[in-house]
């Protein structure tokens, strides 16, 4: 039961990359850190933390132009990364590892890990700065009440007897939280992860991430050969929407998505695919990046957007296209 995202980071081609400074907190980052593979992207507040092979942090305070790497207690690929707020954050990654910061990402201590799992957690959200969950590999689901000092193992929750793989954890706009896994499987919580009902979804095939729109009980779902499928009611229905690519439907995977403070979404994948909504999730536009690279997560800074996949991070226009440098 491999997932088909991981099967291509970890083939990844290290790109050398020319760093023209450092951020205010940590060392500067290596050129190979900053244009090898980084699996997400994440804003503390004025400050983008990106995270990825070999335990990498890296931290940039100028808006993605310049990159600092931070001290880590890891070396293990680190596959997610969220803060509940500007100083408070949680990576997440293979040996089912767990680290926090409380200082915007400058230092990491590890909260957890259990490497006889064999299996890495691979998404991770905080509801505030003391309850948290983790998903990953074979249904793993832990949970935490205390800011991440003690992690529970509550994987039983949920009606996984197949233990498919858990790929991402989000929480929609006044409805509740929802997972979303290998084979189409889709579980949503209304109570905070106290307990969970799977939901009957419209595809069978693997769902690789999902993103909550700005407005309420809305989210997009999304993963592989470019399906995308679209909720109004947290759950209750689904709607394909179709997407174009450059021969006919989208036929490339989808791995990462970001509500961005404008209300436009913006999800990227494999192929160097970047697609944008400005209507809530109800049509897409689409940029292919020229190296035709996989990417694997976005944020937004002042002029654009930061990408990272398997050859680093990139600083593009609002669409993705090429134009800002780093």
């Amino acid at each position: 039961m491999a997932r088909q995202w991981f099967t291509v980071c970890t083939m990844a081609l290290v790109m050398e990359l020319v760093i023209t400074g450092a951020a205010q907190a940590g060392a500067v980052a290596p050129a190979k850190a900053v244009s090898g593979l980084l699996t997400d992207i994440a804003s503390a507040g004025a400050r983008q933390v990106a995270v990825g092979e070999r335990g990498h942090v890296l931290l940039s305070d100028d808006q993605g132009r310049t990159w600092a790497q931070a001290p880590v207690p890891s070396q293990q690929l680190l596959t997610a990364v969220y803060f509940v707020d500007a100083r408070h954050g949680w990576a997440v990654g293979h040996d089912t590892q767990i680290l926090a910061t409380v200082d915007a990402g400058a230092t990491w201590t590890r909260q957890f890990q259990d490497p006889a799992r064999q299996a890495p957690l691979l998404s991770v959200h905080f509801l505030d700065a003391e309850h948290g969950f983790a998903v990953g590999a074979y249904g793993a689901v832990l949970s935490t009440e205390d800011g991440g000092q003690h992690w529970q193992d509550v994987s039983q929750r949920l009606d996984n007897p197949d233990q498919l793989h858990l790929n991402a954890i989000i929480a929609v706009k006044d409805a509740g939280l929802l997972i979303v896994g290998e084979q189409g499987v889709i579980f949503r919580s209304a109570d905070a992860g106290l307990t969970w009902q799977r939901v009957q979804g419209p595809y069978e095939g693997s769902l690789f991430g999902a993103v909550a729109t700005a407005q309420a009980r809305t989210l997009l779902m999304f993963g592989l050969r470019g399906h995308v499928f679209r909720s109004s009611d947290f759950g209750d229905s689904w709607h394909a929407i179709a997407v174009q690519g450059e021969r006919g439907p989208l036929d490339t995977g989808l791995a990462s998505a970001r509500l961005l403070d404008d209300g436009a979404l913006v999800l990227v994948g494999e192929g160097g695919t970047v697609l944008r909504s400005v209507d809530d999730g109800l049509s897409f536009s689409r940029v292919t990046r020229p190296d035709r690279q996989a990417l694997a997560g976005a944020i937004a800074v002042s002029d654009g957007l930061l990408l990272v996949g398997e050859n680093g991070v990139h600083h593009t226009d609002n669409s993705g296209n090429e134009g800002q440098q780093p």
